[in-house]
């Protein structure tokens, strides 16, 4: 009898002391796998130094850039180009291209067609994906399979200039938004957020009265506030950025956008048409020196930089999850 007890009491023993020490690896295995342990001193020093090269080779062109914009010209001159090592500070060729002229005029157009076309953009992306989130509106499968086709293939350019300008558009600004007002891309981004939102919600707002343009605006737009963020941040960065188009369309030199002067200008070094054979001041010609190039490309940089932060909390999870729900 006190054999039997003794042994059952031992194998009590050994199961609590094998259930305690096993204890941490079922808690492991629940909420971090082995894999996803945190790193030894070797595994966080190799991480610190990677993440600094990427982070030095990532900012020291941009750190290049504004430093020669703020240097000197005879400071140039010593460095033998792009300016490394601070030397005298001004701010001349920031009040030089800023002071009016062909700089200033391409800024304000920019921002003009970014503000305008992504508002467009954003607002008929709306439109569309909601349409094409909802099973039983009319011509959805049509519509969409269509809109999955430009993904894969397009009229090519000769035939969109050709109908550009049939439309009357060259030397206007709608050349700029209108050609590429809608991405395939963005629409189904949003459409993946709006088909993850709970129908009976939709549902409930029916029942009370609400029709489509309520339950899209007052219901739908604000409970997808990270997928509409994200997509206005791409549009904004594609107006922004975009100078192909003016290009194409736009012939009046005083209607360029700001990157088709950083393009022509800074990058190529070619004047204005009917300026001369020889190089003019920023004020009423080409750009011209150094520093004043690397201003024009600061500006043309700044801007995104200064929007994008208040984005970039809805960043992840917008594309994240039109990622995994399309």
């Amino acid at each position: 009898m006190s054999t039997t007890t003794t042994s059952t009491t031992t194998s009590t023993t050994t199961s609590a002391a094998t259930s305690t020490t096993a204890a941490p690896r079922r808690f492991r295995s629940k909420h971090r796998p082995v894999w996803d342990e945190a790193p030894g001193p070797a595994g966080f020093t190799v991480k610190a130094l990677l993440l600094l090269a990427i982070c030095a080779a990532v900012l020291f062109p941009l750190y290049s850039v504004v430093l020669t914009s703020l240097s000197t010209q005879d400071t140039i001159t010593r460095a033998g180009g792009m300016v490394t090592v601070p030397g005298e500070i001004t701010f001349a060729a920031y009040s030089q291209i800023l002071s009016g002229g062909i700089v200033t005029r391409a800024a304000l157009v920019s921002i003009g067609i970014t503000v305008v076309g992504t508002t467009i953009s954003t607002m008929v992306s709306l439109l569309a994906a909601y349409g094409l989130s909802r099973p039983g509106s009319f011509g959805h499968r049509p519509l969409l399979f269509t809109l999955l086709l430009t993904m894969f293939f397009s009229a090519g350019m000769i035939p969109t200039y050709l109908l550009v300008s049939a439309l009357g558009m060259i030397d206007s600004y709608w050349a700029l938004i209108l050609p590429t007002a809608v991405s395939a891309f963005n629409v189904l981004i949003l459409r993946a957020f709006f088909m993850g939102i709970d129908p009976a919600i939709t549902d409930a707002a029916r029942i009370d009265g609400a029709g489509d343009w309520r339950v899209l605006f007052r219901i739908v737009a604000p409970m997808s506030k990270a997928a509409i963020a994200v997509v206005a941040l791409f549009y904004g960065v594609g107006y922004w950025n975009a100078f192909f188009n003016a290009m194409l369309y736009i012939n009046d030199n005083a209607k360029w956008p700001l990157q088709l002067v950083l393009q022509s200008y800074v990058l190529q070094g070619v004047t204005l048409p009917g300026s001369g054979t020889g190089q003019v001041d920023v004020a009423t010609g080409a750009v011209t020196g150094l520093p004043v190039k690397m201003a024009v490309m600061v500006l043309a940089i700044v801007p995104i930089l200064i929007v994008y932060p208040f984005v970039q909390r809805h960043f992840t999870k917008g594309v994240i999850f039109g990622a995994i729900k399309g």
